[in-house]
């Protein structure tokens, strides 16, 4: 009589390996404790890897919001695959997951610098961000169909108890992984490292399991194979994390120019400076006559998008501050963003001024204003006028803080400059929205007058009259006006400037205009807004160029650049 087979619970398999208790160095009770630990270390791994790409993907191409939605569907679908692929593996689970595991730490470790790499000497990171999502979110998916085949060998048990083991595992790993990131390897080790260690620790938890714990049931073979694959694998990360620093280096050069003298990663961006330091063309009036020295003018990139330009950021700060300073009183300022100190140094031009208080949110960027000997004679040393006032913190949230009630009330501001980056970057859209600018109206006084930085008008139409349309909806009368002066080489970038080169998305960050102004130049727009209907009053060195829009422009734009509703919080209207 042949006896019956052994009863299979849900999730057990019928290939050998899977029916076969492994046999191992330590009590199961402890191995199965054990794998436990891996799947919690391979899941912190993960979320780092995934976590890694949407940072790096926001800061070389812009948008976080995009590029979050981007790597997250591409990666779950991945995973998906990955899960599937894995039912191929399971007939020997052991060398499945150590094969799986050594290929997802090279991957998952050298995708920061793959794509810096590509970012800074092809111009183009779309192609490998969702290559990177796509190959690591398979290899991810694969890993818990093996694990649990594992966890059955080290001991038997219903399949619903041992999926709840490994998902709770998994998901507190996600947790350490997660809150790892931001708080410890990214200000601690940087990107480009922060993601080898990662990859070196998800190897040696992946190559311990296996090896050690699994290691009498592979055989000599396999073995031999796996420690060969291990050690090159770990060759290749620690031989990246040695040239982490020279490649970035090099790409910096590839992307900034050979002359990135400065280069700090803040808590809140990267910081850099390049130029400015070989004579007046970089330090004086910003012309870009008499270049001595370095040949190069004084350039602040943060964020990797060109911020300022001593070739023509002059003409720019005129242009924001000169009619708002010249509509009527200004005795006491507020500037939202401007910790260059370059729309300050305009300011303090007008003798009349009292205070000026600016409020920066990056406090190495104000350091640098007042340290570095480009950019402080460039704001002719703005900062250490006594008269200005630097506060560090979001605009937003400080003047939230300025209106609640119960506290002491500033006296209003005369006027109100707001000197912030582009609407088209997503960190900036509240800075844009009508919450915004109904706290900014509640610290004006009867006749102040806002100034806001509005971006192109002829190359994002749409943008610009979604600005006008939020100011007036807070009950503000505005003037709308442009200046040229913006790069006519403008090929990406949403900030004020770009950075040079072709990059389709590079240094200047993502997305261009539909099409470039006939005549070839490019143009700076701003809104003036009052409680009252604003004038164009200039000061007398004002840019002769500066030319007022009709309001009624905005009507005859062709769709989809009309300006619709203002944008909120909750619905933005500015990103693409």
């Amino acid at each position: 009589m042949i006896d019956p087979p052994e009863p299979l619970v849900a999730g057990a398999l019928r290939p050998p390996e899977a029916l076969t208790p492994a046999r191992l160095p330590v009590p199961s009770g402890l191995g199965r404790l054990l794998v436990l630990a891996a799947v919690f270390v391979c899941a912190a791994c993960g979320l780092v890897y995934e976590l890694e790409l949407v940072a790096l993907a926001s800061y070389l191409i812009g948008d976080s919001v995009t590029q979050a939605s981007v790597v997250l569907s591409f990666m779950v679908f991945a995973m998906g695959v990955g899960a599937l692929l894995a039912k191929r593996l399971r007939c020997r689970a052991a060398v499945g997951f150590g094969v799986v595991e050594a290929v997802l730490a090279l991957v998952g470790g050298g995708s920061a610098m793959a794509l810096y790499a590509c970012f800074a000497w092809f111009g183009q990171s779309r192609i490998a961000l969702v290559a990177f999502s796509l190959g690591i979110g398979v290899l991810i998916g694969a890993e818990i169909p093996l694990l649990m085949t594992l966890i059955q060998r080290v001991r038997r048990q219903d399949a619903g108890g041992a999926v709840a083991d490994l998902f709770a595992a998994d998901y507190v790993g996600a947790l350490v992984g997660g809150l790892a990131f931001p708080f410890l390897l990214l200000p601690c080790l940087g990107q480009l490292t922060g993601a080898l260690v990662t990859g070196a620790v998800n190897l040696l938890a992946g190559a311990a399991l296996v090896l050690w714990l699994f290691g009498r049931d592979l055989t000599t073979r396999a073995r031999w194979a796996l420690v060969g694959l291990n050690v090159l694998v770990l060759a290749l990360l620690l031989a990246g994390m040695a040239l982490a620093g020279p490649f970035e280096q090099a790409a910096r050069r590839a992307v900034y120019g050979a002359q990135a003298r400065v280069a700090e990663q803040t808590g809140v961006q990267e910081v850099v400076l390049t130029g400015g330091t070989g004579g007046p063309h970089g330090v004086g009036a910003g012309s870009g006559r008499g270049r001595k020295g370095s040949g190069r003018p004084l350039e602040l990139f943060l964020d990797g998008r060109l911020k300022v330009s001593s070739e023509n950021e002059r003409v720019y700060h005129q242009a924001l501050v000169g009619p708002a300073m010249a509509g009527g009183p200004h005795a006491r300022v507020l500037v939202l963003g401007g910790g260059d100190g370059l729309a300050v140094r305009e300011l303090l031009r007008y003798r009349t001024v009292r205070s000026v208080t600016v409020v920066e949110i990056d406090p190495e960027v104000v350091r640098l204003a007042r340290t570095d000997p480009g950019l402080s004679a460039l704001n002719r040393h703005a900062f250490a006028d006594p008269r200005v006032r630097a506060v560090t913190g979001d605009a937003f949230d400080w003047l939230r803080r300025q209106g609640r009630s119960g506290g002491r009330r500033p006296a209003p501001y005369d006027v109100i400059v707001s000197d912030l980056p582009d609407p088209g970057i997503t960190a900036s859209t509240k800075l844009y929205s009508q919450e915004f600018y109904g706290l900014t109206a509640r610290m004006l006084a009867d006749g102040g007058r806002l100034v806001v930085h509005a971006g192109p008008p002829r190359a994002r139409a749409s943008t610009f009259w979604t600005v006008w349309a939020t100011l007036r909806s807070v009950g503000l009368g505005t003037l709308p006006y442009r200046v040229p002066g913006r790069r006519p080489d403008f090929s990406g970038g949403p900030d004020r400037a770009i950075a040079p080169g072709p990059r389709p998305d590079g240094p200047g960050g993502p997305g261009g205009p539909a099409a470039l102004p006939s005549d070839g130049a490019g143009y700076w727009g701003f809104v003036l807004a009052a409680r009252r209907p604003p004038r164009l009053a200039v000061a007398p060195d004002a840019p002769s160029t500066l030319v007022p829009l009709s309001a009624l422009r905005a009507g005859r734009l062709p769709e989809p650049h009309r300006p619709g509703p203002p944008s909120t919080l909750m619905h933005p209207r500015y990103l693409r």
